[in-house]
């Protein structure tokens, strides 16, 4: 019999905002060849010598500053996201998966195994393709069916980063804001990789470069930028820098700022406490006036629909 399903996926999230379950989940994701493409004789003692025991007392503190009481923002909008594309598509099997936290890829894959489903849609929550994100679900999935009996048909959304109604949302969100009141600069903040990646061949900053350029051909002449946030470790990684730029800003005479991070779908801790409070921290200590952020698409339908028109185009 012929059955369908979708699977959308995300980062994770630790389980609880305490160092026990932050330590598990960063083990689990900084773990991850894709995501620290350092010699693993190098990295790992690194990893489990010193960022394991110092850095999830330091992360959980902060994950407790977003928790909510149904649990993290991220997980907690992913279930909405999954919950309102089911009552889209009512004839299909849809359920949501994490890289690095429960449920992980393979458990939801074996779920859709034992479902009877044999056409499956996969959808990285990633507009942007990255090989520290995207890759690394596709690794999951394949590593699932290397030695399965049966494989579903499969269709894997590589990236939607010029996906046009996603575009478009973007657009009609900055246009609406710059309504209420002036804006000297808009700041497009993407999370950061390493250069080197890049270099290795990864599209991720082709990606950020065409949303932004595409946005802003529907905004019009309005002063922007694009930058990278969240840098981890000592490598090089994309510029300028978001904190950065944030504390030059408002010396160069843009004291009131629009900011959005195209690349998250979902609030997290990147965007609530890097970005609302971290980074609005730097720009208001160096003479800035108006900060205004944009927050991700979280539960609002017009992502469904990005999400519908995705599926539907497949």
């Amino acid at each position: 019999m012929f059955k369908k399903g979708i699977i959308l996926v995300n980062l994770g999230t630790p389980d609880k905002p305490e160092t026990k379950e932050v330590r598990a989940y960063l083990k689990r994701f900084l773990g991850d060849k894709r995501v620290i493409d350092t010699n693993r004789l190098i990295w790992l003692p690194v990893l489990h010598g010193i960022i394991l025991r110092t850095r999830p007392k330091k992360s959980a503190a902060l994950y407790q500053q977003i928790w909510q009481e149904a649990g993290s923002p991220l997980l907690i909008y992913t279930q909405s996201q999954t919950k309102q594309l089911q009552a889209r598509f009512p004839d299909q099997v849809v359920r949501y998966a994490m890289s690095y936290s429960s449920p992980l890829i393979p458990e939801v894959l074996q779920e859709m195994h034992d479902l009877g489903v044999t056409d499956l849609t996969i959808i990285p929550l990633y507009p942007q393709y990255s090989t520290t994100t995207t890759a690394p679900i596709f690794d999951e999935v394949a590593k699932f069916y290397l030695k399965a009996e049966a494989i579903p048909s499969l269709h894997f959304i590589q990236s939607f980063y010029d996906e046009p109604l996603y575009i478009e949302a973007l657009a009609n969100q900055i246009k609406q804001a710059l309504t209420e009141r002036k804006i000297d600069k808009i700041v497009f903040s993407y999370h950061g990789i390493p250069v080197s990646y890049v270099e290795k061949g990864d599209h991720y900053l082709e990606h950020c470069q065409q949303t932004t350029q595409t946005v802003m051909e529907q905004v019009g002449d309005v002063s922007h930028i694009s930058t990278f946030q969240s840098k981890f470790g000592p490598a090089e990684w994309l510029t300028p820098a978001t904190d950065q730029t944030l504390k030059e800003l408002p010396k160069q005479g843009a004291k009131n700022i629009l900011i959005l991070t195209p690349g998250f779908v979902s609030d997290c801790l990147e965007t609530i406490e890097e970005i609302e409070k971290e980074n609005y921290g730097y720009f208001m200590e160096n003479g800035g006036e108006h900060f205004h952020y944009i927050h991700p698409f979280n539960a609002d339908p017009i992502f469904i629909d990005i999400l519908e028109q995705l599926i539907n185009k497949k």
